[in-house]
């Protein structure tokens, strides 16, 4: 309880009368509307804005495999517990050691400077260098605004998520009408019959163009890592994965088709922004609503990365994978508030440099999928699992060949940064947590910042 951490002279925080600190837990507030709303929402970011690709079917092999996990290792945190479970804890705290301090807090002020560099556009008409210390203190505002609609109320986090997912749609309906009354007039069929004159297929560019092309599909694992916060998280799991996932690729596939049509091969290979240039030559005076969608797009991304990697930061810290102030919850609104105080202070130091986009897609990929297929193969050893062992095999080759292709093809620094910063959480697992090393000062500290945000230890919220 409390009471254990803070010693029993001093006074335990207010807590709810229905609500005992030792049975403190996160409420079930996702249904199934706010579960497609969630893994669409983190889907639809900027990626399928700026230089989008088509991945969606090993996102659904991947997606049905984590589905049927969730479905049977009902525990919030995703990758981080199915890894737990199945490898054991040197593992798992790898997963949520990079994942905590690297990979969520970078890919949060990614997208954060994403919605920085849009939002401002429309004040900078014509000026392709914005200030960047402006940049990034707009970003800075949108990591600090989510961080407190987050804390105060998850129901406010999701109102707000289901908001920006509609206005992606929306967006990406616009994009796709434009296409397709362009082929109704009969212009273009030249342009899709050479659509892919002059690609490669050497399997490095191969592997290089799906890691760019999965992070316009990140984030179709997203409800994983809330689970236990999921209504009849038995059956709306698997049902919001085949909602949610093949309607995203529909989408994206229509809208590259737009693409293709509107623009001339020379005008996609230039642009780093491809929605941009698509509402310029289509749009004319109203060109201005394709950068307001894709920052409204990306807030949102931001929205769905907070509410769902906390989670992970949260259960690691359940876990004694993280210190225990992380796992604890707000007395009064039942939110993870110090994992996602900690997790948007990270994203803030990371704002800081703001170059960090092959590490982010290198961990987004590799260690997710090729530790999650390899934990899922494990697992048809001891679970009675349905999805058919095929499934998470080619998942789990796939992951091998986009890991090693880019290396053997395409070597470069980052690799060998990624492997030293592994290397790293291995020194800090053994003395703090195999050993259990805790110096008395940071117990102290646990106690004084359980009073000071008002937050207490929480249990498994699990049928």
């Amino acid at each position: 309880s409390g009471s254990e951490t803070m010693g029993e002279e001093q006074e335990r925080p207010p807590f709810p009368r229905d609500a005992e600190p030792a049975k403190l837990r996160l409420r079930r507030e996702l249904g199934l509307a706010s579960s497609v709303s969630l893994i669409a929402g983190c889907m639809i970011g900027a990626g399928i804005f700026m230089n989008p690709q088509p991945c969606g079917l090993l996102a659904t092999l991947g997606a049905l495999s984590y589905a049927e996990l969730g479905t049977l290792i009902t525990e919030s945190g995703g990758d981080y517990i199915y890894i737990l479970r199945t490898f054991g804890s040197l593992p798992a705290f790898l997963v949520t050691y990079v994942s905590t301090l690297l990979v969520r807090p970078a890919a949060i002020a990614a997208m954060s400077l994403t919605f920085a560099e849009y939002a401002m556009a429309p004040f900078y008409p014509g000026c392709p260098l914005m200030p960047v210390v402006l940049v990034k203190f707009a970003a800075a505002a949108c990591i600090l605004i989510v961080a407190l609609v987050n804390c105060r109320s998850v129901r406010l986090a999701t109102g707000l998520m289901n908001l920006c997912t509609v206005a992606k749609v929306l967006a990406l309906l616009v994009i796709i009408g434009g296409g397709l009354w362009v082929l109704v007039r009969g212009r273009a069929w030249d342009a899709l019959r050479n659509a892919f004159a002059g690609t490669t297929q050497q399997p490095g560019s191969i592997s290089v163009a799906f890691y760019q092309g999965l992070w316009s599909f990140s984030g179709w694992n997203s409800l994983n890592l809330v689970t236990e916060e999921l209504r009849k998280a038995d059956k709306n799991l698997v049902r919001a994965v085949v909602i949610s996932i093949p309607l995203v690729t529909v989408l994206y596939i229509l809208v590259n088709l737009s693409y293709m049509v509107v623009m001339s091969p020379s005008d996609i290979r230039g642009s780093s922004a491809l929605a941009v240039t698509w509402g310029n030559q289509m749009l004319g005076g109203w060109a201005w609503l394709v950068p307001l969608s894709v920052a409204l797009s990306t807030f949102g991304s931001v929205n769905g990365a907070f509410f769902s990697g906390s989670r992970v930061c949260y259960v690691a810290a359940r876990e004694g994978h993280m210190p225990g102030i992380l796992s604890m919850a707000h007395v009064q609104y039942l939110t993870p508030s110090p994992a996602l105080t900690f997790t948007s202070a990270v994203a803030l130091i990371m704002i800081i440099p703001g170059n960090f986009s092959s590490i982010v897609n290198f961990f987004s990929t590799s260690m997710k999928w090729g530790l999650g297929g390899a934990g899922m193969t494990s697992s048809r050893c001891r679970l009675p699992l349905k999805v058919p062992i095929i499934i998470p095999i080619i998942v789990l080759l796939a992951s091998i060949y986009l890991v090693l292709a880019p290396i053997i093809d395409q070597p470069q620094m980052e690799f060998l940064y990624v492997f030293l910063f592994m290397l790293s959480g291995i020194v800090v697992y053994f003395p703090i947590i195999y050993f259990r090393s805790q110096p008395r000062l940071l117990q102290e500290a646990t106690a004084q910042l359980q009073l000071f945000l008002e937050v207490a230890p929480t249990v498994k919220n699990v049928d």
